[in-house]
């Protein structure tokens, strides 16, 4: 039996990618502009308290069940940077082309070899908004950040993190193997044994 699960985010790339890979365990997931779901802000200091606060948000509006991830791009050379602020790093509304040239102009003067970065992501899921005990994943993917764009393919900073591995940018990689590897990936696989677990035990 297929499970339905609001999904907390207007990112379509983000919904795209997370939906492709729950549809591989029974899991129809369902964008929360579905149900008419604004975004809600997000005020967390941490991955972590963003996500939560969206599939809360999801969910007390939904009454169903929420995934939401909160992810970003953690750069050693900019102490960290952008990091929570990823999505809205050159302001609001949220701009990838912004976001990127404002990151290259940022290590303009950094050499390759100390351009070293990694995306986080931590992926929530609430059975309902008063849940207490949210189930959590969290994946992390290394790489560096390139001095100019390469690909087409993905979105946000995927045309200038560069995979070593692959020899190539996450834009650069054929989608379904990038949703295998990717930091999303990683997340929702630390986190699906537990959703399984929940259903399991709800039936």
């Amino acid at each position: 039996m297929t499970q339905r699960i609001v999904l907390a985010s207007a990112n379509e790339g983000k919904i795209a990618e997370i939906q492709t890979i729950l549809q591989q365990h029974a899991i129809e997931a369902i964008p929360q502009s579905a149900f008419d779901v604004l975004d809600v802000a997000e005020t967390g200091m941490t991955f972590i308290e963003n996500a939560i606060i969206k599939a809360r948000h999801a969910a007390s509006i939904t009454k169903l069940p929420a995934i939401a991830d909160d992810s970003g791009l953690e750069v050693d050379a900019l102490g960290g940077s952008p990091g929570v602020y990823s999505a809205r790093y050159a302001g609001l509304p949220s701009n990838d082309k912004n976001n990127t040239d404002k990151l290259l102009r940022a290590l303009a003067t950094i050499p390759t070899e100390q351009r070293s970065a990694r995306f986080h992501c931590t992926m929530v899921f609430m059975a309902h908004a008063n849940d207490p005990s949210p189930l959590i994943g969290h994946g992390v993917w290394d790489g560096r950040i390139t001095l100019e764009r390469f690909g087409d393919k993905g979105f946000g900073y995927d045309p200038v993190f560069y995979v070593p591995e692959r020899n190539c940018t996450s834009a650069q990689l054929d989608q379904s193997f990038k949703n295998s590897i990717s930091h999303r990936a990683q997340a929702l696989q630390t986190l699906m044994p537990q959703i399984a677990r929940f259903y399991t035990h709800k039936t």
